[in-house]
Order: structure tokens, then sequence, then C-alpha cells
């Protein structure tokens, strides 16, 4: 029976993470190497991650620099970064590549907030559904015999407190994103 709060516990932190991974890919004003996690480069006819290739950091709050492992991997890392879904033009100094991130115009901070609201509520329905399956899952275990109504009745309360718990988690990591976006 606690095995049923145990998973479902477990299940809901899963689904906190892979939120959060979602939203951090949702690019700011700021410069942050995880913007580029999902650029892929040619590396040797291999489809490899950039940061594999290379090293990425901030030259300031609105610069990436890029120095990869290779000279002659420059113009492939340039090429992958201006195809990519990004938007964002790299310049190359020598064995040095610099990714410039534009300001963010308000038409589109409004449009990305939409997109973490978007990515918020399928968490929020992610939770519910666990939740779901926490309570179908005690629900068998009340038919089966093996605990008791009351004791089916409160553990769908401690369901229902992981519940709140996790979508309150997610409503604070949605503001703050928001908030995060806003900021000029």
């Amino acid at each position: 029976m606690h095995s049923v709060l145990t998973a479902t516990e477990t299940a809901m932190k899963k689904g906190i993470e892979s939120f959060k991974h979602e939203v951090s890919k949702v690019r700011t004003g700021r410069a942050h190497p995880s913007l580029l996690d999902h650029v892929r480069v040619d590396y040797y006819g291999n489809s490899t991650p950039l940061s594999q290739v290379s090293s990425i950091t901030i030259g300031d709050a609105r610069t990436l620099v890029i120095t990869p492992w290779e000279k002659k991997m420059v113009p492939a890392i340039e090429k992958a970064i201006m195809t990519s879904d990004l938007g964002l033009n790299p310049s190359t100094a020598g064995e040095i590549i610099r990714v410039p991130l534009p300001q963010l115009t308000e038409e589109r901070r409004k449009d990305l907030i939409k997109v973490v609201r978007s990515e918020a509520e399928t968490a929020r329905v992610h939770i519910r559904n666990l939740r779901r399956d926490g309570n179908t899952a005690l629900k068998e275990l009340l038919k089966s015999k093996a605990i008791a109504e009351d004791e089916e009745r409160r553990l769908s309360d401690l369901v229902q407190k992981l519940t709140d718990k996790y979508s309150a988690e997610v409503d604070h990591l949605l503001a703050e994103k928001e908030k995060d976006l806003m900021a000029i």
C-alpha cells in the first residue's frame, strides 16, 4: 500500500523534472549554455551533440562562446547553429565562435509565455493522471481485501496531498519562468 504512494510520488517528481527541463529550453534574454543542448553537429559522419565536440561558456549576459576541440570543426559548428531553430547568427574569430543572443521583443516574450503555460498545463495533467492511477491502484487493493476501507480513504487523501504539492510546485516554477521572461 505504501508502495503505491512511493511510486506515485516518484512519478510526480519525474514529471516535475521533465517540466523543468522543457521550460529550461525556452529562451530568456540571458545567455546559458543549455540553449545549445539540442544542437547537433556532423562529426565525421555522425550527428553529435555540440557539447561533445566543443566547450560552451558564457562570454557576457547575451553572448555564448564556443571553443571547438578541433579547429576544422568551426565551419560545421557554425552551420549547425545557423540551421537550428534558435534563430541565432554565430560569428567566428579564428578558432572561437561567438553567438550573440538578440534582445527579445515584447510580442516574442508573450509568445514564449504561452508556450511555458502550455507546458505547465501538460505537467499538471500528467500529475492528475498519476493521481488517478494511484487511486485506481488503491481501489484494486481494496477490492482484493489487501487493505481496509478506512486505510484506502487515508491513502487516497495522501495521494491528493501529493497531487496538491506537485501542482503547486508547477505553478511556482511557471510564475518564476514568466517573471524571468518578462524581465528586460
